[in-house]
């Protein structure tokens, strides 16, 4: 139909939009503000949505009432916002929906992200019913018609009962087939993503306003790439404790960094829950870079080399850039494991602007 080639030319219009705006959108996070079940609400300025524009309105004609000389005869007066009169037009935005999984594969056209290779160790096997055969009985909600049909027809046919003239089939309860079905075992990925932030006082609003608006982006892409995600959150200031979602973004904390105990509860989760034969894992750390001492950062460089590399498929250290923050770890991970490691993707994050290149740092290489 014409109006379904209109609305399908509109979404790409829409898509277009958001590639070319997508830096824009996802600093300023609107393209998060509204999430229902699967679908997210993206204000967009100054598209126009296709619709059907009727004849302009004729004045003169039949009308009720008595009206006053001079009066103008037309459309009432709007209601708009009051001020004065000005020559530039309006900003009219448009809010489109689109799914989690639209959204992922636009992030990843626009970032040339590769398909994620996950570890080649063992699946999780799922099972799912598969109707792969046709048996003689079984619940009615199951029947086969087509082939109760065939059947019924070929009785008639051996007995002589078809008439081409009156094909009349009625099938008996010898003719009835039924569909039936076998548990298929179907290999399936899955991932756990254990994020971690440092809620000390140097982490402020604006920073971790970039880590949810990231992490978002993050989760969006992993969950296109396996069919099951589980998440997890950590924060920690001097000590580290396990929490909700909510929790994790709006906390607000003050004190000390301790960067271990976030990544001691981090691995106590994975040996305990996560075999990593058995599950793609990935910890992201998000800081403003201090620590509480040289030594708990020594600490930190042992846990991952020994203990976290071996059982996960990539770690991610991102630090956002703050007023109050050193910067020091994300030197002390360079130092100690250089830039390319294929165990761990570092990433400074110095403004909202600068999210899109963070993800495509961590995400760009396909782990």
């Amino acid at each position: 139909m014409k109006i379904e080639q209109d609305y399908n030319r509109f979404k790409q219009i829409v898509r277009g939009k958001i590639r070319k705006e997508l830096r824009k959108f996802i600093s300023q996070g609107e393209m998060i503000g509204k999430q229902g079940k699967d679908l997210i609400s993206i204000p967009l300025p100054q598209i126009e949505i296709p619709h059907i524009i009727y004849g302009v309105k004729q004045t003169g004609g039949v009308g009720q009432g008595d009206g006053k000389e001079g009066q103008a005869i037309g459309a009432g007066e709007s209601e708009g916002e009051k001020g004065p009169a000005g020559n530039a037009p309006g900003e009219h935005l448009l809010e489109v929906e689109l799914s989690l999984e639209e959204l992922a594969q636009i992030l990843g056209e626009e970032l040339e992200l590769p398909r994620i290779e996950p570890k080649g160790k063992a699946n999780i096997a799922s099972y799912h019913n598969k109707y792969s055969s046709i048996r003689n009985s079984g619940p009615e909600s199951l029947k086969h018609f087509k082939r109760t049909y065939k059947q019924a027809l070929k009785r008639h046919l051996l007995s002589g009962a078809y008439n081409p003239k009156n094909p009349v089939i009625i099938p008996i309860r010898e003719d009835r087939r039924y569909r039936s079905w076998k548990d298929e075992k179907k290999p399936q990925r899955n991932a756990v993503i254990i994020y971690m932030m440092d809620v000390s006082g140097s982490m402020g609003a604006e920073q971790k306003e970039i880590v949810r608006i990231e992490s978002f982006w993050i989760d969006t892409w992993l969950r296109s790439q396996y069919q099951g995600v589980e998440t997890r959150y950590i924060i920690h200031d001097a000590v580290a404790r396990e929490v909700d979602r909510e929790t994790f973004y709006r906390t607000r904390e003050s004190g000390g960094t301790i960067i271990s105990s976030a990544y001691k509860l981090c691995l106590k989760m994975i040996d305990e829950e996560y075999d990593p034969y058995e599950w793609n894992i990935y910890p992201f750390h998000f800081s403003d870079g201090d620590n509480w001492s040289g030594n708990d950062t020594l600490e930190c460089l042992g846990l991952l080399d020994k203990e976290i590399f071996p059982r996960v498929n990539m770690f991610c250290y991102g630090q956002v850039e703050s007023e109050y923050g050193s910067g020091q770890f994300l030197r002390d991970l360079k130092e100690r494991f250089g830039e390319e490691n294929e165990h761990l993707i570092l990433s400074k994050i110095e403004g909202k602007d600068k999210i899109l290149d963070s993800i495509k740092d961590f995400l760009g290489k396909g782990r």
